[in-house]
């Protein structure tokens, strides 16, 4: 990962932390050691991660507002932290973390278990069920699990109803915060949680991580977590120089279908995956018609489908079984898949009419190019607005994107230019 300068990283709090060169400093349990080095095959603490360890695993656990690249290892951050805080042999719940859809939950999930794998540390997912086998919360026991990963509306259905005890808790986290605390986000349902943490565990310690942060959420978040350290990254060092930015001229829609079947599937389809994104669950399920009957291996994901069909077509495609996957912004945030070389903004990301989805557009870049990997974003550009947007992006990022002539030859060096 191109990772951030020291100059480029601003620490504010009371008390200067020393960054740790190694995870022995941290004073972790052997058997966390033991899951960061045999199961993460982690070396050293990435930058982000040497600043932020300390802040988060040194006492008296000052809360945190962390914001840092797309794929510089702020999962491994939060993880750790709530792992190095729970009592293994107190079975009750005593970490939490809120996430925004149910697939960066399971995924968060998974990181917590590999790297728990010799901790003997419980958990378990709190998120919508409507399989086969379900029995409604009501009629489960307490939740005894140490540490809870789950979406907003789950975990608040589970604490109403006398389920999820908050008396133990020592860590909170919110992964994607700005998007969990925003108005158009899951702002009232993750304030009603800390809220009732505050009342039920005074000194829990709560964590917010998110890649970006605008300044109404940042100024929000301020007041909300009192007396915490903070940690930004500069806004000009988030524009991800290690991924090539391109935009496509294309004179309607169905000029979009042809680059993206003829020119980036013919040329990436031996660079690993790909991932579509478009505005609508419309027009998800019309590219995912139009590719499928052009005999491209596709599958679509949206937030209307049923639970389980969208867990098995993540599971597909994480493990390699699907090339390209089609989504909506559910999969704009946290989504990790090493092997993504390829976005396409089939659709820009659009707040209201005539304004970009700035956060949105950096988290969906994000996907690409994880942890230092190379990787290409093609933006297609339609009609007059789409080529308005493009501009307001490039001009809030600072960052002027270059523009790929239709013929292959240009594609071909396209991909070449970003180390493809």
């Amino acid at each position: 990962l191109e990772e951030p300068e020291d100059s480029a990283i601003s620490v504010t709090g009371d008390t200067l932390y020393t960054s740790a060169t190694t995870f022995e400093e941290l004073n972790l349990s052997p058997e966390l050691l033991k899951g960061l080095y045999l199961e993460m095959r982690f070396k050293r603490p990435s930058k982000i991660q040497a600043v932020s360890l300390p802040m988060i695993l040194t006492p008296p656990y000052k809360n945190l507002i962390a914001q840092a690249h797309n794929g510089s290892g702020k999962t491994t951050c939060f993880v750790l932290g709530m792992l190095s805080r729970v009592d293994p042999k107190h079975k009750v719940p005593q970490a939490l973390c809120i996430c925004p859809t149910r697939e960066l939950a399971i995924q968060n999930l998974e990181v917590l278990l590999k790297m728990g794998k010799h901790t003997g540390i419980t958990s378990v997912c709190a998120i919508p069920t409507d399989s086969a086998n379900y029995i409604p919360i009501a009629k489960r026991p307490p939740i005894s699990e140490q540490v809870i990963i789950g979406t907003p509306g789950t975990i608040k259905k589970w604490m109403s109803l006398k389920k999820l005890s908050t008396r133990d808790m020592k860590i909170l986290v919110f992964d994607e915060a700005d998007h969990m605390l925003a108005e158009d986000g899951f702002k009232d349902d993750s304030l009603r949680i800390m809220k009732d943490i505050e009342r039920n565990s005074s000194s829990c310690q709560v964590l917010l991580f998110s890649a970006t942060f605008n300044e109404i959420v940042k100024e929000f978040v301020t007041r909300a977590v009192k007396d915490g350290n903070k940690l930004f990254v500069k806004k000009e060092e988030l524009s991800l120089d290690a991924i090539k930015q391109y935009k496509v001229s294309c004179p309607d829609e169905s000029a979009k279908i042809e680059v993206i079947k003829d020119k980036i599937f013919e040329l990436g389809e031996k660079l690993g995956q790909t991932i579509i994104f478009v505005r609508t669950r419309n027009s998800a399920s019309m590219l995912h018609k139009f590719l499928k009957e052009y005999g491209y291996d596709c599958t679509n994901i949206q937030g209307n489908m049923r639970q389980e069909d969208r867990d098995k077509i993540i599971k597909e495609f994480k493990d390699g079984l699907t090339k390209v996957l089609i989504s909506t912004d559910l999969l704009a945030r946290g989504f990790d898949q090493a092997q993504v070389n390829l976005v396409v903004n089939y659709d820009l990301p659009v707040k209201y009419d005539s304004e970009p989805e700035y956060e949105v557009y950096l988290h969906r870049i994000g996907r690409a190019g994880r942890f230092g990997r190379k990787g290409a974003i093609f933006n297609l550009l339609c009609t007059d607005r789409d080529h308005m947007l493009m501009e307001k992006i490039e001009k809030h990022f600072g960052h002027y994107v270059s523009v790929v002539p239709s013929s292959e030859e240009d594609f071909q060096a396209a991909l070449k230019n970003a180390g493809l």
